[in-house]
């Protein structure tokens, strides 16, 4: 028998198009050798060479993987500390404070912008690294609480009880049996923030000062004076470096099923 050709399929090829055809075009264009990039003028690597020389496009780079990392690795403490001890305190209006954590992911970014910026100006912090480090974390810490809120109701909370039961402490049971168990929750957390703040535009116009410059940011200011096919190779080198994490998550996550 035949096999019919459904409108499901349809759809998944209409959306798998959408979502990867204009990756494929940004990679094929990244070896076009004119400086146009919607007219093709054939091979060359010559957009990768001027991207690795070009020390202003670096250091933006080198900039926004430390903030991400920074801002990542704090909001996930942040956000763990207060997913785990929140249910536990015995503060009036849990609830209330559970969704003003959540409100600077459902807040515009453009207010959270000016918020921030007015906020800091009030402090007279120079603005830099320092505001974008503190503006990161502040909207990274609710994707963290989020998984690891999410990961804490599944758990069964006898298994705490059994490491109280054999003479735990309550910080000895939370390191040796509650953390290992919502580890994946923080670690898909941190790389959501970590996503998300390498990503970000909008705060980072608000916050960032005249000496710092994060790669969004020089992206999107080379787009008043016109894009080159070099930000198709920048493009191309991230989106190879994405699949790479992704491939080797993968792999430690199948070695650790088989054992």
């Amino acid at each position: 028998m035949k096999r019919r050709f459904r409108a499901s399929s349809v759809y998944l090829l209409a959306v798998l198009a959408l979502m990867y055809l204009p990756i494929v075009v940004v990679i094929v264009y990244s070896f076009n050798s004119s400086d146009l990039s919607s007219v093709w003028g054939g091979f060359t690597l010559d957009w990768y060479r001027e991207l690795f020389r070009d020390r202003a496009m670096g250091e933006a780079l080198r900039n926004t993987l430390v903030l991400g990392v920074l801002s990542s690795l704090s909001a996930a403490i942040i956000g763990t500390l207060g997913a785990v001890g929140l249910p536990r305190s015995r503060i009036v209006g849990k609830g209330a404070v559970e969704y003003i954590a959540m409100l600077p992911m459902m807040t515009p970014e453009i207010i959270l912008g000016m918020v921030s910026l007015a906020f800091f100006s009030l402090l007279a912090l120079p603005f830099g690294m320092l505001t974008l480090f503190l503006s990161h974390t502040a909207f990274c810490i609710p994707y963290v609480y989020m998984q690891v809120k999410a990961r804490l109701i599944g758990l069964d909370p006898s298994l705490t009880e059994a490491a109280r039961d054999l003479g735990a402490g309550e910080s000895r049971a939370f390191f040796d049996i509650t953390l290992p168990l919502i580890m994946p929750a923080i670690s898909s957390g941190m790389l959501l923030a970590f996503a998300m703040s390498i990503d970000d535009v909008v705060i980072s116009v608000f916050m960032t000062g005249a000496s710092v410059n994060t790669l969004p940011i020089k992206i999107y200011t080379m787009l008043k004076t016109g894009v080159t096919p070099k930000i198709n190779a920048l493009c191309t080198l991230m989106f190879a470096a994405t699949i790479l994490v992704v491939v080797a998550v993968s792999l430690a996550g199948r070695r650790k099923t088989k054992r």
